[in-house]
């Protein structure tokens, strides 16, 4: 799943490679449903807030729906981090008077949502200005920003918009500084302030040879959706060209900064695991994860000589098991068919099954572009618009390389590709992971405190985790097996991530316990140590850590209602929470789910 920038908007001045979710005045949830007044109110709270990030990252505002921005860039000019801090200052100020006098007591929690997450974006951009030398990777932004409004479920009356904003991103357009000269002044005005961290090396050489991927992506989009006219290939020239320039500036200028430390200050890794959600300092999920990984170990191994004797392969001990199972790859061409089948077999279970309701629109899986992947080297679910839907859908996007990592036969994964990898990839990114949370969302009309200001990876990759356990008992025994091998990652991720961040191994013995006791190709060794180490450093360890948190939720939850309990009925509930944190949503069953059960029951 795709970090939202709504949470890191920091990040995003900094052109980070999240997924941006945002939202002004005069919008109403996702859907024509008549919605409770108290969401209503709510939500006019939380304009408040999103008009700041949408005046700031307007690719965000378009890209989740919000109409006037689809022409608007990022705003990389002068003094932009203090003008962002004083925004967001003042409307902290409004959210907090609003609290004090505010009566209804779920206004009040997402009131405490929304300062929250103020405080967050708060407290990163200060720990980043404090600490890092700005820098940019504008490709990755561009690519970005274009591919929000040119994708099929856009309407095609906004996307001649892409034109006007490539016009703005390269200085064609009215008012227009090109992105490139705005990112080197923001670069340059910190530039001798040698107290400041430059980026670590491998960012910055995956920023360089990824620029080719996002111009050719860029150039297919606009072919595409037949905006590579004069005026278009002008444009897309202009960008081209200024990127090669601005790449020949990074390696003269920037290049000598850069660092061969991967690690951050303390306080900045110690930022980034609560911004995902964690809330146990990083030593005691050390231990968590690595008991975790024992037992999910085990058990591949016991489930390993079953896999075996079913699929005819001659080996019993897991580690051979995987390897001939992923031998039976599927070709490009059979992937998508495959995942449909898979799909379909799902929900089926998921209905008969009763595990949780199912959204009454129909689920998107495709296939990533090289661009895409450059941004995104992992499988992810592209989530719909949360403002002003109108029948958009997410998206599991399946990766089938790694870019970023040099290009070559040897840079392609081979984990995702072979059947019965499509059972747990399936349940994690479509249903009833990441998709079904989405879309439930949207069609019961969720506050956009809960649905956007509430996110984090803990409370997100925390379902999604906990939706691939749903499934297991209902898949084949070679899909159950693959579904303990990404287990066994997510708690490989939880200690490797940290020990990595707190210098307590290297990256030589992490690529082996990936390689050789995980089990994941070399390319998606190489990604998984990219992420925990300069391209998201500390969000890997949400999946376990969230996870764990909502089986403690549901097991206090069965011990409380014993033959009262109803699976479908907690699932349900957890979805209707919106994206709370696990703190709030525990108060939400203890004092909302369990007395309702109760007395359920007794009637």
């Amino acid at each position: 799943m795709r970090k939202p920038l709504v949470l890191a908007i920091s990040a995003l001045l900094t052109m980070s490679a999240a997924q941006t979710q945002a939202a002004t005045a005069a919008t109403a949830t996702a859907t024509a449903l008549a919605v409770p007044a108290w969401v209503e109110r709510s939500n006019d709270d939380a304009k408040l807030l999103m008009k700041v990030i949408a005046d700031f990252s307007p690719e965000a505002a378009s890209q989740f729906g919000l109409p006037g921005y689809d022409d608007k860039v990022v705003d990389l000019k002068p003094g932009v981090d203090t003008r962002f801090q004083s925004a967001l200052t003042d409307v902290k100020t409004k959210l907090t008077n609003l609290l004090a006098q505010e009566q209804d007591a779920n206004v009040r929690q997402d009131l405490q949502i929304l300062l929250k997450a103020a405080d967050i974006q708060l407290e990163g951009n200060s720990l980043r200005r404090e600490n890092l030398l700005p820098f940019y990777d504008v490709g990755e932004q561009v690519f970005g920003g274009e591919f929000a409004l040119l994708q099929d479920q856009v309407e095609a009356k906004r996307r001649p918009s892409a034109l006007k904003r490539l016009e703005c991103y390269v200085g064609s357009a009215p008012g227009c500084t090109p992105i490139t000269e705005l990112a080197k002044a923001r670069t340059t005005d910190r530039l001798n302030d040698k107290q400041l961290l430059g980026p670590y090396v491998g960012e910055l050489q995956r920023t360089l040879g990824n620029t080719p991927h996002y111009v050719d992506g860029v150039r297919k989009l606009f072919a595409k959706y037949k905006l590579d006219n004069a005026e278009g290939k002008a444009a897309l020239d202009k960008l081209e060209a200024q990127l090669k320039d601005y790449d020949a500036w990074l390696r003269s200028t920037v290049q000598p900064r850069a660092r061969t430390d991967f690690r951050l200050p303390e306080a900045l890794y110690a930022y980034n695991l609560k911004q995902v959600g964690l809330d146990i300092p990083p030593q005691q999920l050390i231990k968590q994860a690595e008991l975790e990984f024992m037992e999910t170990r085990a058990a591949m191994q016991q489930l390993a000589p079953l896999v075996a004797k079913a699929d005819g392969i001659q080996a019993t001990d897991y580690r051979d098991v995987l390897k001939a199972l992923k031998k039976d790859q599927l070709s490009k061409d059979q992937v998508e068919p495959w995942y449909h089948q898979v799909i379909g077999q799902i929900e089926q279970q998921i209905r008969s099954q009763r595990i949780v309701e199912l959204p009454q629109r129909e689920m998107i899986m495709r296939l990533a572009s090289d661009a895409e992947s450059a941004q995104q080297p992992a499988p992810h679910m592209d989530p719909p618009p949360f403002i002003g839907n109108t029948g958009q859908r997410g998206t599991f996007v399946l990766t089938m390389g790694n870019p970023s990592a040099g290009g070559g036969a040897g840079q392609a994964y081979d984990d995702f590709t072979f059947k019965a990898a499509a059972w747990t990839l399936t349940a994690h990114e479509g249903r009833p992971g990441h998709e079904l949370q989405f879309s439930a969302m949207i069609e019961h009309g969720v506050s956009l405190a809960r649905s956007l200001f509430a996110f984090n990876s803990v409370n997100v990759e925390g379902w999604a985790l906990y939706s691939e356990a749903e499934m297991v008992p209902y898949e084949p025994l070679d899909g159950q097996f693959i579904a303990l091998q990404l287990r066994l990652l997510r708690a490989a991720r939880a200690f490797l991530d940290p020990m990595l961040n707190l210098g307590l191994i290297d990256r030589e013995r992490a690529h082996q316990i990936l390689v050789d006791d995980v089990g994941v190709s070399e390319a998606m060794a190489k990604q998984e140590l990219d992420r925990y180490t300069f391209n998201s450093p500390g969000q890997a360890t949400a999946y376990f850590y969230g996870y764990s948190r909502l089986l403690q939720l549901r097991m206090e939850a069965e011990i409380a209602l014993g033959t009262k309990f109803d699976r479908k009925a907690f699932n349900d509930f957890v979805i209707g929470q919106g994206l709370l944190p696990p703190d709030q949503l525990a108060d939400a069953v203890r004092s909302q789910f369990i007395p309702a059960q109760r007395g359920a029951a007794a009637k």
